[in-house]
């Protein structure tokens, strides 16, 4: 998470308790560290001790196969509740005290969206709004849950992430993670649930929009070459094999086996190392990204980018590279109060980001096939309160979508003259989420089979928004 991030998160504009953290420490395995594969370490960590009780397959007869128009997504998660009036739907013929708090710009198709987005708007052609979204509860953690996978939170069952559904569904494509998180997986969001934590997601732990960037574990230790890394490799195969002999527990072993086998093909290959640098990316590409676009000014009284920029373009090495999901977490949402400024200090860099990704997404003919999403855990309330801000409001907001398969230049639905209520095509978060794993070719009305005799679907009572494709 970036300075600029911690600090927002702490604002008072936001709910005491709303924080972007990283994901939780586990314990060390300590084989690795001896052999020098401190990479397989970190994937290990993010395995389960009980990896044997935490499996789920799919149910007899359930293995439909649907053509994939997309084939990787990236989810740009805006954490706190980006507000829909100073956005997408702006309501600018509403009460002054609902209206949003700019002007409008038009767009290519002669709708309208915030003045504080033109760069969006002139891509308006390519890209899909949802005016009318429909959540649940307008609470930071339950509601941010439901959007990563699908379900309301219960004391029963954990359920797993999208991200940890297309691992297990579609596997890995290529050298890298199948999922992977930019900076991290957010705390909220739940994590593989009943699933094993071998779908999990990939954090960077690092952030790339900060001097220094670099993963961390993602490297041969220091002083070892090449040659002694084989050497060490094989001196572990020797290692397992005598552990098989010994007669240890074989499901565990074979899930050490994969840890190990995906972190030596990461710390050995070019060209996955090369997909988590910023390596050769043109001045061009980081300024059509916006690198450089400022908010307002810091408790410094500087300027600062915001680096969002870097986590998008790292995003679309990674699927360019293989990787099926990657979520990019920015900024902090929550504007309970002077949510004017609080816009004005972060729109800028996201219009640009948003335009940029899917601009270059376009040019590089990667964007029938790649889905990004901006999403926020719900929107913020129809009315201004009397600090000047907006508070939770999940019973009407808005979603940004293009690509993969989704239509072009749609604005989808209709929030009513105040935007607190959907006025035409209500979509609930279930037929959204289901119509994305339909792009992607996977029936979301599959029962994975948790615990060995409990089938769950994959989205429950989802259809498909037909609408949207």
């Amino acid at each position: 998470m970036s300075s600029h991030d911690s600090r927002n998160a702490a604002n008072i504009r936001g709910c005491a308790g709303f924080r972007q953290m990283s994901r939780r420490s586990a314990v060390q395995a300590g084989i690795c560290g001896a052999l020098g594969l401190s990479l397989g370490d970190l994937l290990t960590l993010e395995s389960r001790a009980d990896e044997s009780t935490n499996q789920a397959f799919s149910a007899v007869g359930s293995k439909t196969k649907l053509p994939a128009k997309a084939l990787s997504v990236i989810q740009l998660h805006l954490g706190g509740g980006w507000p829909q009036q100073e956005s997408l739907d702006p309501k600018p013929e509403a009460p002054v005290e609902y209206r949003g708090s700019f002007g409008v710009t038009k767009t290519k198709n002669g709708d309208i969206f915030s003045d504080n987005m033109p760069r969006t708007a002139a891509i308006a052609d390519k890209i899909t709004v949802v005016r009318s979204l429909v959540g649940r509860i307008p609470d930071h953690q339950q509601a941010t849950y439901h959007l990563f996978t699908g379900y309301t939170p219960t004391a029963v069952i954990d359920y797993p992430q999208m991200g940890s559904v297309i691992s297990h569904e579609l596997g890995v494509r290529g050298e890298l993670p199948p999922y992977i998180a930019i900076p991290n997986n957010h705390s909220f969001a739940g994590s593989t649930g009943f699933l094993s934590s071998t779908y999990g997601a990939f954090d960077l732990n690092a952030d790339p929009g900060q001097k220094g960037f670099k993963v961390r574990d993602f490297s041969i230790p220091e002083g070892v070459t090449a040659d002694r890394f084989a050497r060490r490799k094989s001196a572990r195969d020797v290692i397992e094999r005598q552990i098989r002999e010994l007669e240890a527990d074989p499901a565990t072993l074979e899930t050490m086996d994969s840890f190990y086998e995906r972190a030596y093909t990461l710390l050995t290959s070019a060209s996955a190392q090369a997909a988590f640098t910023l390596d050769g990316e043109t001045e061009e590409t980081m300024q059509l990204y916006g690198r450089d676009v400022v908010g307002l000014r810091g408790p410094d009284n500087q300027f600062h980018p915001k680096g969002l920029a870097e986590r998008l373009i790292l995003a679309r090495r990674l699927v360019e590279a293989g990787t099926r999901f990657v979520t990019v977490t920015y900024g902090a949402w929550d504007s309970h109060v002077d949510v004017r400024n609080n816009c004005l200090d972060q729109m800028p860099a996201l219009d640009h980001a948003i335009a940029g990704l899917v601009t270059d997404l376009d040019q590089r003919g990667l964007l029938d096939t790649t889905l990004f999403w901006v999403t926020s855990e719900f929107g913020r309330t129809p009315k201004v309160n009397s600090t000047s801000g907006r508070d939770h409001w999940a019973r009407c907001y808005s979603n940004l979508l293009a690509g993969g398969g989704f239509a072009r230049g749609l604005i989808y639905g209709a929030s009513d003259s105040t935007a607190a209520e959907p006025a035409r095509d209500a979509l609930v978060l279930e037929d959204l989420l289901f119509t994305i794993y339909h792009q992607l070719g996977i029936d979301a009305n599959k029962e994975l089979v948790a615990f060995g005799t409990r089938p769950i679907e994959i989205i429950k009572d989802g259809k498909l928004a037909k609408g949207l494709i």
